[in-house]
């Protein structure tokens, strides 16, 4: 919760440089946002080398049907999320948020850093995907334990880069983006996106919780009112840890109430606690259209290009890092590989999820209870 306040302190700050101070400071910060932006966008490709990697290797052996169902329940109620959530958000963006032309005819300042500077990626998004499949699968089947421990530590390399130095300095990356939209003088058209696309997520949340414990009560023959409000102090706990991990003793527990074995409930919850993102991909895409929206080089794509991407995203966040932030991290490349996202469009979209990734995480823990019942009535 602390980091959601030093967001938010980012987007007054900037906004409030790029409104009242003198151009060469906002230039300032404009600059760091640039060279941060570099940073980012070189450290994307590894961090899904390394964790897709290591999620692949780590997945537990010798559980057969257990886990084949839930990782098949997990991807397929992550997929169904998505699809859900683009259909609605395309519907009702448009009709509710302004469009690039309000944000074009708007008077004020581009302004540019005063230094930039390129630092390519060791390889693209797509690359380091297949890479991790290769390796992941080939590490699970021949027990290669050297390259185990070295996706292992690279993966803990690039947690460590993103939990002390990219996510902490978010907020002044954030406050840079506000700063120049506020001196292009698009910032509060940009505002009253960000408002409707935070209602219309929750909404969308709230929507397919009830919708996964409406199918798990038919298959337990329980109410579905009453699984969630078991789950509720999972939900809430996830809305002040913004992490999954974090809140597994809590959901476990709530998952036992609902009645679930304790040999499946201690199985599918730390399972589904990395690979059930439903409320993370509801996020992302909702959030997707809203940019694409707001940037007349975009258009809003079809289902058939939309769909692609929503499966590549429920497997490029799979073992997501266990910070806030991480599942919009893993698809950052996605959004600029295939949905044509630059920069400026990419910020954007940073600053739209990272004011909902507690109530994504939330979404996501809370359906993790209803696969479980899932499973363990299968």
């Amino acid at each position: 919760m602390l980091l959601i306040l030093k967001l938010v302190a980012g987007i007054v700050l900037g906004m409030l440089l790029g409104l009242y101070a003198p151009h060469w400071l906002t230039q300032i910060l404009i600059t760091f946002k640039a060279l941060f932006g570099q940073l980012l966008f070189f450290t994307i490709p590894l961090l899904i080398l390394f964790f897709i990697t290591s999620g692949i290797a780590a997945l537990p052996r010798n559980s057969g049907k257990l886990l084949g169902r839930t990782l098949g329940l997990a991807y397929v109620s992550t997929i169904a999320a998505g699809v859900l959530a683009f259909l609605i958000a395309a519907l009702v963006i448009p009709m509710l948020a302004p469009a690039a032309a309000d944000l074009a005819g708007t008077e004020g300042v581009n302004l540019v850093p005063y230094i930039e500077m390129n630092i390519p990626p060791v390889f693209s998004v797509m690359t380091a995907l297949a890479l991790a499949f290769v390796f992941g699968l080939g590490i699970a089947s021949t027990r290669a334990v050297a390259l185990q421990q070295l996706s292992d530590q690279g993966r803990d390399i690039i947690q460590l880069l993103l939990s002390k130095v990219i996510i902490p300095l978010l907020p002044l990356y954030i406050a840079g983006v506000f700063a120049q939209m506020a001196a292009a003088g698009t910032v509060f058209v940009t505002l009253k996106t960000f408002g409707i696309v935070l209602i219309l997520a929750i909404l969308l949340h709230w929507a397919w919780i009830i919708t996964l414990f409406v199918i798990a009560g038919i298959k337990a023959g329980k109410s579905p009112f009453t699984l969630i409000r078991n789950m509720l102090p999972a939900y809430f706990t996830a809305l002040g840890t913004m992490s999954s991990a974090a809140t597994i003793p809590v959901s476990l527990q709530a998952t036992k109430n609902n009645g679930v074995k304790d040999e499946v409930a201690n199985f599918s919850v730390p399972l589904c606690a990395t690979i059930h993102l439903s409320g993370s991909t509801i996020t992302i895409v909702s959030c997707a259209v809203a940019v694409i929206m707001m940037k007349s080089n975009l258009e809003i794509p079809s289902l058939l290009t939309m769909i692609p991407f929503i499966l590549t995203l429920g497997v490029v966040m799979l073992a997501a890092p266990g910070v806030p932030g991480g599942a919009v991290m893993s698809a950052v490349g996605l959004l600029g590989s295939m949905l044509g996202f630059g920069e400026g469009a990419i910020a954007l979209m940073i600053a739209l999820y990272m004011a909902q990734d507690s109530f994504g995480t939330a979404c996501n823990v809370t359906g993790d209870g209803a696969i479980a019942v899932l499973v363990d009535k299968s």
